[in-house]
């Protein structure tokens, strides 16, 4: 078997197809022999660790094998999916997401239990627990797996911050779904198309001032930053004082007035522009989107990353300072009024990737905006 595996891994450089090589481990996978995978994709890595980035074939290879273990039923496929993972020398953060991205989205929490005392980095550890909270499994009531996530020992992880339960917020998130060979998400982009807010010709709008700082724009932008910075996106974040309530009505015409560089000639003839309400939870998915399946170029965070992204946007676009529990950012979003747009400028790629928001506080004198594009 070894002598196998070491032909497979010197002959793939040279290979022009690798359909051959996804055989192969379909039947060893097959006949039960599902450790065959997870020692071939280890000593793929093993030996074309330091060169994946060149080398496409292996790329190709380790992917359909952990993709294979990871979405075939069984607790056998778990096991061997997570000793995949762990043996690999090059794993980093970006493997464990996506590991704990595809074991959630295909076993129940009763199978993926061994991750929390087998073999498992911390790190995949903890974005498994948010895959699973995600998909809605109770995991402080799931054997084996509520006693890490419940302990205090990972307090300090970034996903600490999130609770261990669906908020009504965040309510059924579109999550994407695997298979061996590829996968799907949803795309909830574009201009609004329900409930238009239309401007009213009469009304006057109240002086404004600028308040963005580079924190609050960095915070309201997480859920799009890799649009910007692993693929062709362009972000526009920023937050406004007004020196009076804002009424809805006047909402179209503040948006127009800001200078915004995503509404640059919008409203003019020829160049649509529309303002549409949305509940917090609508904002919420969209950002979470964003964030965990990324742009035209970047994969995104995967669901726990993309979750933590998520709520860090809306505490910025809802004023909320950073670092307060996700209850209190989630209370003032909901206090907040919630505005989505779009505009046919040229600033738009208006390809599938097209974010317009808009967040008026309580007392409706801080409006905060962040628009996001990107393309392929």
């Amino acid at each position: 078997m070894a002598d196998r595996i070491e032909q497979i891994v010197a002959k793939l450089p040279d290979q022009k197809s690798v359909t051959g090589v996804w055989e192969v481990a379909e039947r060893h996978l097959a006949l039960g022999d599902a450790a065959f995978l997870a020692d071939l994709g280890i000593a793929l890595a093993g030996v074309y660790g330091s060169d994946a980035s060149r080398i496409r074939q292996y790329g190709s290879v380790f992917d359909y094998l952990l993709r294979l273990l990871a979405t075939t039923p069984g607790p056998d496929h778990v096991a061997e999916a997570l000793r995949l993972v762990s043996g690999t020398e090059t794993a980093d953060s970006d493997l464990d997401r996506y590991a704990a991205s595809l074991l959630a989205s295909s076993h129940p929490v009763e199978e993926l239990a061994v991750a929390f005392t087998g073999e498992a980095s911390e790190e995949l550890r903890a974005c498994l627990v948010h895959e699973l909270v995600l998909r809605g499994a109770d995991v402080t009531q799931a054997p084996g797996v509520a006693r890490w996530a419940m302990s205090p020992h990972w307090s300090y992880h970034p996903l600490g911050w999130l609770p261990l339960a669906l908020s009504d917020v965040e309510g059924q998130p579109d999550l994407p779904s695997y298979s061996a060979r590829g996968g799907s998400h949803s795309m909830p982009y574009g201009s609004p198309a329900n409930g238009e807010v239309r401007a009213d010709a009469g009304t006057r709008v109240p002086s404004v001032e600028e308040t963005t700082t580079q924190a609050a724009a960095k915070g309201i932008g997480t859920a799009v930053a890799n649009w910007a910075e692993e693929s062709n996106g362009r972000i526009e974040a920023r937050v406004f004082g007004l020196a009076a309530p804002l009424g809805a009505e006047s909402l179209p015409g503040m948006l127009l007035g800001l200078g915004l560089e995503c509404l640059k000639g919008a409203g003019k003839k020829k160049t649509t522009f529309s303002v549409a309400a949305c509940p917090p939870d609508q904002a919420w998915s969209v950002l979470f989107a964003a964030a965990s399946t990324g742009g035209a170029y970047s994969s995104g965070a995967r669901g726990a990353y993309g979750r933590l992204a998520a709520w860090q946007s809306l505490a910025g676009l809802s004023g909320v300072a950073g670092g307060s529990p996700v209850e209190e950012v989630e209370q003032r979003a909901r206090e907040c009024t919630w505005y989505g747009f779009g505009a046919g400028t040229k600033w738009f790629e208006h390809v599938a990737w097209d974010i317009g928001l808009a967040s008026l506080s309580p007392e409706r004198r801080r409006l905060a905006v962040l628009a996001a594009t990107d393309t392929d």
